[in-house]
């Protein structure tokens, strides 16, 4: 297994630079693992392939507005994104500037003194604030946009679930962006429920794989939670026979996070901490029986995810289905319900 095995060529235009209103008007392709046709639908259409008893398991992580700017004491701009919380002042970063070595101080633009205290791989630097800088964020921050949108979001909540209440995310888990209120409403007199985990999306999320084996890809952690109510509902799920889907690869890592630490009897425990699983083809998996997820990136550890689960060269020609389809790609793009 190579990481050029999970290459493909996609044209510019094909990367959806806005939001589609209304969310669930984006286009759904339905790959089932046990045809070889595919369907072409419409997210609001998606009550259409459950059941009732399915449970869609969403993650309720919020984006905060991550990105913030500085000054070196030497006057150079610095751009920060916050990925990941440490402890109350500290925070793991991605710096964006020249020479950010331990020991410079930085000024934030409207906010606290900081500090660079240790380097870290790559562009990654721990950065201590000197109070919380969390309270700053709605007025200093900015909504960290991946880099290949260069359109300015209108709305900024258009970057957030409807369901999002948890901040803490560097990056919007992007398969529930398709979901409505109305639409939630419709699954649920359908008799399909819905459970929430939670995973706050951090550094991988901007971290494609170099290695030639993807094997040799470091993924860092992400914190994660599953609940006893949640448990207990994938549980119930499990013994009736219905479907276990996992609203986007966030949530496919939660569950499966959880799953690597199952009871005796094979249910499903409460999990609470760090994850730094990494689902490559082979992983087999214990609690996910469908996946919904977006479009992803060549060379990322989300599409070796959705490979994994349908194997990669189905994943391949159903994207190479939707770009002659004309499909939107990555975070602002349409949707695939693997079943």
């Amino acid at each position: 297994m190579k990481t050029s095995d999970f290459d493909y060529y996609l044209p510019p235009e094909r990367i959806a630079q806005t939001p589609i209103e209304p969310r669930h008007a984006s286009r759904l392709l339905v790959l089932r693992r046990n045809q070889a046709a595919l369907e072409r639908s419409h997210f609001w259409q998606l009550g259409e392939y459950l059941n009732p008893g399915d449970l869609l398991v969403i993650n309720q992580t919020r984006v905060i507005p991550a990105r913030i700017y500085a000054h070196k004491d030497s006057g150079g701009r610095v751009e920060l994104l916050l990925i990941r919380r440490i402890d109350e002042r500290t925070w793991e970063t991605l710096a964006g500037g020249k020479r950010l070595t331990a020991g410079r101080k930085l000024s934030i633009e409207g906010g606290p003194a900081a500090e660079i205290v240790e380097e870290l791989d790559g562009s990654r630097r721990l950065v201590r604030f000197g109070e919380p800088v969390e309270p700053y964020l709605q007025r200093i921050g900015q909504m960290p946009l991946p880099p290949y949108i260069h359109t300015p979001l209108a709305d900024p909540e258009r970057y957030q679930t409807v369901y999002a209440t948890q901040p803490g995310s560097a990056a919007a888990p992007t398969a529930g962006l398709h979901f409505t209120p109305e639409l939630m409403q419709s699954l649920v007199k359908q008799g399909i429920r819905f459970a929430s985990v939670l995973l706050h999306v951090g550094l991988d999320t901007f971290a494609p794989v170099t290695e030639d084996d993807p094997q040799q890809h470091h993924i860092h952690t992400e914190w994660c939670e599953l609940g006893q109510v949640a448990a207990d509902a994938i549980n119930q799920t499990r013994q009736t026979g219905n479907k276990v889907v996992a609203v986007g690869t966030t949530s496919v890592r939660t569950l499966e996070s959880a799953g690597r630490n199952s009871a005796p009897d094979g249910s499903l425990l409460p999990f609470s901490g760090p994850t730094d699983l990494f689902i490559l083809p082979g992983f087999t998996f214990k609690v996910v029986d469908a996946m919904i997820t977006n479009f992803h990136l060549p060379r990322s550890t989300l599409l070796m995810l959705v490979s994994a689960f349908a194997g990669r060269e189905r994943i391949l020609a159903a994207y190479q289905e939707a770009i002659r389809l004309e499909y939107r790609f990555y975070s602002f793009g349409d949707a695939m319900l693997i079943l």
